[in-house]
């Protein structure tokens, strides 16, 4: 008997629905029963049914505790901001990492968890004018969201036995990124077999360039994890080829709601064309897996999409030959047979 868990999967726009056919067809090849209960989130959908359509989405995420979204159109409203508000998405996981056959400026290998608050600091405040010459915000940073941030962090150290690098300007910034460090260092007490340092974000920007390597887990604020994730997917060659949890979490801060999307766009000019690229649904899915508890599935999805990438099997956009259908056909076989022999 396989293991079931059931999923939220929310049905997207342009070549969302390439990319859901995509995931069923490798969810098949995986050791386990990934139950979809689907919901309609077109804009199309969205458009006829307006708030239910959220009602029914945040119901079903209830129930199932993980959700995995395809690309929508945000065209009125951005329905990742809507859910993010409805289901108190507090935190966003970002893995940053080199993936072959995305052309890059960068000579390294670059392999980063970016771990970000996603609420508080200035972007809870747009400031007001002083007078005519002056204006000011307020930089808000709370101990529960850090809180919650820092557990989901050296909880994923512990899980992959990787560092954790806590980042602020905790030498300038002494009453707001001095919480965030405290309350970082309290939780790092109770995680003592992790490695935990913490450097000026700054600095840990030009060292990231210098020494990739180092880094792992980086846990950071709102606007730093913003600056961060850009510029690591800068270092990697793309804004758009990977994905990214959104995180809830309950009162023992032990994450409640996990939602896992893809970073790209709907991209409309290819859909229904069997040119839409899997890769960073397929990464999307191997986080999910994580937070499931099957480490490695998890790993071998994401493995085995990353080393067919380096072996040149690849859709068009990364200069290769392979339909949708085909690189999923490929990545969905190397899975069954990492796992088939993985499990002898």
């Amino acid at each position: 008997m396989r293991p079931t868990y059931p999923v939220t999967e929310l049905l997207g726009d342009g070549i969302g629905p390439e990319l859901s056919r995509a995931v069923h067809t490798l969810a098949e090849a995986l050791p386990i029963q990934l139950e979809f209960r689907q919901v309609d989130f077109s804009l199309e959908n969205r458009r006829a049914n307006k708030k239910t359509i959220y009602d029914e989405a945040v119901e079903s995420i209830e129930q199932t505790k993980v959700a995995l979204k395809h690309p929508t159109a945000t065209v009125e409203e951005s329905p990742n901001q809507v859910l993010r508000r409805r289901l108190d998405l507090s935190v966003i996981h970002r893995p940053v990492y080199t993936i072959p056959g995305v052309p890059t400026n960068f000579r390294r290998d670059l392999d980063v968890d970016i771990v970000r608050i996603a609420t508080g600091g200035t972007y809870d405040d747009p400031g007001r004018m002083i007078g005519e010459d002056g204006a000011v915000s307020l930089r808000i940073v709370e101990r529960r969201p850090v809180r919650e941030a820092a557990r989901y962090a050296f909880s994923l150290a512990r899980k992959t036995n990787k560092r954790v690098t806590t980042a602020s300007k905790y030498t300038i910034q002494k009453a707001t990124d001095g919480l965030f460090e405290s309350v970082a260092k309290e939780v790092a007490g109770q995680f003592p077999e992790v490695p935990h340092n913490a450097e000026l974000f700054d600095a840990l920007l030009g060292k990231i360039i210098m020494a990739p390597e180092k880094f792992e887990i980086v846990l950071v604020l709102n606007e730093y994890g913003d600056f961060l994730s850009d510029m690591a997917c800068g270092l990697a060659g793309s804004l758009g080829i990977g994905a990214s949890a959104n995180l809830a979490f309950d009162a023992s801060a032990v994450v409640r709601v996990a939602l896992y999307d893809a970073a790209h766009g709907t991209a409309p000019d290819i859909a229904g064309k069997g040119l839409a690229n899997p890769t960073a649904i397929f990464l999307a899915v191997s986080m999910m897996l994580y937070q499931l508890g099957e480490i490695s599935v998890g790993q071998a999805v994401k493995n085995a999409t990353l080393d067919l990438l380096r072996q040149g099997v690849r859709t068009r956009d990364l200069g290769g030959q392979e339909s949708t259908d085909s690189f999923t056909a490929a990545v969905a076989a190397e899975v069954g047979r990492r796992l088939e022999s993985s499990s002898h």
